[in-house]
Parts: structure tokens; sequence; C-alpha cells
């Protein structure tokens, strides 16, 4: 009975794998589906690197919208990236292990906070202060990027917390017995031993960040245009597909769905960098 028991869990398992492989491949194949035929159809060219997106005149140019979206992320990266890394230095290796024990499960809550509510606050508190002390209309790129940047803070900070963690205790006692600071031992030691936990933190924020889509919405404008500053009004992919999807018909229908095609490719190779670094484990010599 005990063995049959246990053949059945793990055949229960493995039937829970494989349905969750299922889903992700049935959800690949239907998006594939409706999207490649219509980006073959319409030229590849076409579709992503003309600048003009008109549905009513068949003109389905998402250039502006790929150039928004790497704008919005880089400018997110830019600031949650750092902050995130410094954030999780500091907790690690300056802050006392009471600090950190409140500090580490209060970022990891900010991740379970709704984008809408971001967003809210965007619109609220960071739009009127871009419009009043930068100018334009407050609902812009530099707000979006701001935003996203405080989104993915959690991700990076968590991860990157428990990559240095796992760094062996014997490398900083190593380093500080040779007479190495402690700032010295964490730049020249401990960051590098954690080098590629770290890089795949910030490879699944820039995750988080490209796929993101209320908040977007809500304090970037939405305007289809190539930003020229970063008070400029734009639209993301993600949000030109969650704006269009419950009107849109016939090849408007099929050109968001070619959308969703490159977001789903984009998103795929990251996380696949991210992947690679986590597994990457070099020896520090």
């Amino acid at each position: 009975m005990r063995i049959f028991g246990e053949n059945g869990v793990r055949r229960i398992l493995m039937l829970t794998a494989f349905s969750a492989i299922s889903a992700l491949l049935l959800i690949a194949l239907f998006i594939l589906n409706e999207g490649l035929p219509f980006i073959f159809r319409y030229g590849v060219s076409n579709f992503l690197f003309t600048s003009e997106w008109i549905p009513a005149k068949g003109l389905f140019g998402i250039f502006p919208m790929i150039m928004s979206s790497i704008w919005v992320t880089l400018g997110a990266m830019m600031i949650g990236a750092p902050l995130g890394v410094a954030g999780a230095i500091f907790l690690t290796e300056y802050a006392p292990p009471a600090v950190m024990k409140i500090i580490k499960p209060t970022i990891e809550l900010l991740a379970s906070i709704p984008s809408v509510v971001y967003g809210f606050i965007g619109v609220m508190v960071l739009a009127p202060i871009i419009r009043e002390y930068f100018g334009g209309p407050g609902l812009s790129l530099l707000a979006g990027c701001i935003i996203l940047g405080i989104m993915i803070l959690p991700t990076v900070i968590s991860i990157s917390i428990d990559s240095i963690l796992a760094v062996p205790r014997s490398y900083r006692e190593g380093s500080l017995a040779l007479g190495a600071t402690t700032w010295q031992t964490t730049h020249m030691v401990t960051l590098k031993a954690a080098r590629s936990g770290i890089v795949a933190s910030i490879v699944l924020g820039l995750g988080r960040a490209i796929g993101e889509t209320m908040a977007v919405i809500m304090v970037a404008g939405n305007s289809v245009n190539i930003p020229s500053s970063a008070l400029d009004s734009v639209r993301t992919l993600t949000a030109n597909i969650a704006l269009e999807m419950s009107y849109a018909t016939g090849m408007h229908r099929q050109a968001l769905f070619a959308t969703g095609v490159v977001l789903f490719i984009v998103i795929i190779i990251l996380n696949s960098i991210a992947s690679t670094a986590i597994r990457k484990r070099k020896t520090y010599k």
C-alpha cells in the first residue's frame, strides 16, 4: 500500500506538472496561430518598422510603440536596478540583522500591491508634480519610467539579497583577514561571487517592466508617437493591446495578436537569459 501510495502521488505530481506545461503551450500556440499569419501577410518590416498605426485605414505599424516600450523599460531599469542592488547591498552587508528581518518582508509585500494602485498614485501625485516642475502634460514617458522603476524594486532587491546571502561566508572572512575594508570586500569579492544572481534579478525586473500594462496605461498618456523627450506622452505595446482589444475586429484584432507575438518572443528571450544567469555558477578566484 505504501509503494502504491508513493506511485500514485508521483503520478499526480507528474500530471500536475505536465498540465501546467500544456497550458503554457496552448497559450503560446493560440497567440502564434492568431498573430503570425498576419505578420507574414502584412510584412515583417511593414509591421515592425513603420510608424503609422491607423486601424481604420488598414495601417498597422507598431514602431512607435516598440520605441516607447524600449524607452519606458530602459528608464525603469535606470531607476530600479541601481536602487535595488544598492538596497540589497545595504541590507545584507551593513544593516543590523534585526533591521534586515523587518525590511526584507516589507519590501517583498510591495510585489503584492496591485499595479492599478501604483498607477493611481502616479496619476494623483507624480503626474501633477512633473507637470508643475518640468512642464508637459504630466502623464508622460518620465512618469511611466518612475512608476515602473518603483514596481520592479521588490524583484531586484529580493533576488539580489538571496544571491548575496548565498555567497559563502569564508569569502568575506578571507578578504577581511587580508586587510580589506567592508566596502572593498563587498565590491571585489561578494558582488563578483553573486554576479549571476544579481544579473538574473535585473533581467527578471526587465521582464516585469516590459510586460506591465495597467500602471503604464494610467500614467504614460497613451499617445502613439516616437518620444523625443521624457515629457512626451507615449503608448507601449502592452497598453495598445489592452486599450484596443475590446473593440477590435478583423485585421485590427489580428494585428493586436501579432503585437502579442512580439511581446511573447521578447519575454521568452529575457526569461531565457535570466534562467541561464541563475544556472551559471562561476568559481570566484
